[in-house]
């Protein structure tokens, strides 16, 4: 049996996905499994997920996954580089992955291949340093620099998917991995757009009351209303809003926190004290040098007390989120060759070392913050993380 891993947030579940899983699936054959590396209750874009990360998996599972693991939330709040190589090492360190499979919007992977070996060469390196000296933001001086090295090829960097896919392959490749990446071509809206199986799309309609079972598989569409109907979501950090102000009032500084640097934290402190919303502290922070996603990110790193610290060696254990029978017989595979922990119950963090019960402790604080935002209050109980066994259909 062939394994596919992917690298997904699902926030939430749609067609797109579903689509995805099944055009893998049928490009190395009926008898692979799927296993999925997903974002927690926070997202990398910098938000709350729109519904916690139990229910995003179960959905997973109803649509093609076999198994889903958690990314924990201190890498799912890094930057596109950061989120997928974290990733890629979880994906790698299980032992039973054979391929990795990702949209593109350029579908084509040995482009891909071209442009994530071009992209790390010490030419590379030299011009976007020039760049960000200049003040630019990551990505502009990533672009810059394949414009110079790749010609009319630097368009792949200017699609959010093709870069995503970069990563992962950069990723892969620094680690010499024997994971074989493969892209499927993505059709329907861009990533964050409103047309398509977007999931911004699908977002905009639950925030608005509405469940889009035009755009989400009808097990998809079940669960979003079980979760609505517990008053467990749609959730956003609006909903929030007062906590997420009052830890950043609470902090002495910014200068540990995941993502610093001297501008970024300079100027969250000052406007955390003097604007009224998150909303505002964002418009204010906001730079040229720093794009809207990575301000997100930083100031949720702030609320949860995420700290560098947390992200400078690789995620240390695979918590287990939700499988099927493929599923345990991949996790019984995944047993005897991982190198790192599963976690299939709260209960086996009492095995784990001291760094890894303590980002288990930090993902426990991170879910009891997460729930503040539900909108049922009795909902709202402190110690989840600890209670919650993974589904398993």
């Amino acid at each position: 049996m062939k394994t596919i891993g992917t690298i997904c947030e699902y926030n939430p579940f749609h067609l797109g996905h579903k689509g995805h899983i099944e055009r893998s699936r049928q490009a190395l054959g009926g008898n692979t499994a799927v296993i999925c590396v997903m974002s927690g209750n926070y997202v990398q874009r910098g938000d709350f997920a729109v519904f916690n990360k139990h229910a995003r998996a179960e959905m997973a599972i109803h649509n093609g996954a076999d198994l889903v693991i958690e990314l924990p939330t201190p890498y799912t709040l890094l930057s596109a580089e950061g989120f997928a190589s974290a990733g890629i090492h979880l994906l790698d360190m299980l032992g039973i992955c054979d391929y990795i499979s990702f949209g593109s919007e350029s579908g084509d992977i040995d482009k891909l291949n071209e442009a994530a070996k071009s992209i790390v060469t010490s030419d590379a390196n030299m011009i976007a340093k020039s760049w960000l000296d200049k003040g630019v933001s990551y990505a502009t001086a990533q672009q810059r620099a394949a414009d110079v090295l790749l010609g009319e090829k630097s368009y792949l960097f200017k699609s959010p998917n093709n870069v995503l896919g970069i990563e992962y392959i950069k990723a892969l490749n620094k680690i010499n991995s024997s994971i074989i990446p493969f892209t499927i071509s993505r059709t329907g809206g861009e990533h964050d757009s409103d047309v398509g199986y977007s999931a911004s799309a699908v977002r905009k309609q639950l925030l608005n009351g509405m469940i889009p079972e035009s755009l989400m598989p009808e097990s998809a569409c079940m669960i979003c209303n079980e979760e609505i109907t517990s008053g467990r979501g749609p959730v956003s950090i609006e909903n929030a809003e007062l906590a997420v102000l009052s830890r950043l009032r609470s902090l002495e500084g910014f200068s540990d926190i995941s993502g610093a640097s001297e501008g970024l934290e300079r100027r969250l402190k000052h406007y955390a004290s003097t604007e009224t919303s998150t909303a505002s502290i964002l418009t204010k922070v906001k730079t040229k040098r720093y794009t809207m996603s990575r301000i997100r990110r930083f100031l949720l790193c702030a609320a949860l007390g995420i700290k560098s610290e947390y992200t400078k060696s690789p995620p240390p254990y695979a918590r287990i989120l939700a499988l099927n029978e493929t599923g345990k017989e991949l996790l019984f595979e995944a047993r005897k060759k991982t190198r790192v922990p599963v976690l299939s119950k709260p209960a086996s963090v009492k095995r784990l070392c001291d760094f890894s019960k303590s980002m288990f402790e930090l993902e426990a604080t991170a879910t009891d913050f997460y729930v503040l935002a539900y909108p049922d209050a009795a909902e709202r109980k402190g110690g989840q993380e600890w209670r919650q066994s993974p589904y398993i259909n």
